[in-house]
């Protein structure tokens, strides 16, 4: 890791924190209806490339990489009758940031290790709630500022949001890190601010890109420690 890196950014979704999909999927399960966990996976890296290639030609936010997602989805599973009803039930589902309170064994503990070298904070596109939902999961602690889109009125890869948060840790871009899901949002709007930055590539999405990558926040604390 670059040894200027003094302060770490998280993003919150499917980096730290992950999908409720009981809650979420209840439209689903009424049809029953129940996609299995490689699907879901399979789609979410196939999503993130499609979106990422639409992204590099119009710029659109991250409200469409869950619409496309779903769409997909439905599509896939054969879904006909109120498709676009579902669509957007489980869009505005998702989109909740109350529904993402699934957090990974030991992902506190974790929090805290790299605290006890670096300065941490959050970078998140939320619905102005983040902050409630990792106390909720208890890691709101771990965090010196927690930047959440909905408060701040820009969502990443908008260089705002990340001026912002750099601002709220009185830090420079070239002492950053930002680490998050998506490259199109998260690891190109940060390198666009000047930070450094790595992919939470949970699912393998980016296995092939040759872009800085880890799967897990034990993987991320080895690199750290180089």
């Amino acid at each position: 890791m670059n040894a200027k890196v003094r302060v770490i950014f998280f993003d919150v979704g499917n980096t730290l924190l992950f999908p409720n999909r009981q809650r979420i999927h209840v439209p689903l399960f009424e049809r029953g209806i129940v996609p299995d966990e490689g699907r879901l996976r399979d789609l979410e890296r196939r999503t993130k490339n499609k979106f990422d290639g639409m992204m590099s030609k119009n710029g659109s936010t991250d409200h469409s990489f869950w619409w496309m997602f779903y769409s997909q989805l439905l599509s896939e599973i054969g879904v006909n009758h109120e498709y676009d009803a579902i669509r957007d039930q489980l869009v505005a589902g998702i989109r909740n940031s109350a529904n993402w309170d699934t957090i990974r064994p030991g992902t506190a503990e974790h929090l805290h290790e790299i605290g006890e070298r670096y300065q941490i904070a959050v970078i998140s596109n939320a619905d102005g709630r983040i902050e409630d939902v990792l106390q909720k999961c208890g890691i709101a602690r771990c965090f010196h500022t927690i930047t959440d889109s909905g408060r701040v009125g820009y969502e990443k890869p908008h260089p705002e949001i990340f001026r912002h948060a750099l601002n709220s840790m009185k830090t420079a871009p070239e002492e950053s890190l930002y680490v998050g899901d998506v490259y199109s949002v998260d690891y190109l709007g940060a390198t666009g601010a000047g930070m450094h930055a790595m992919l939470m590539d949970v699912p393998g999405a980016y296995r092939d890109k040759g872009v800085p990558r880890v799967e897990s926040l034990q993987e991320l604390q080895i690199i750290l420690r180089g």
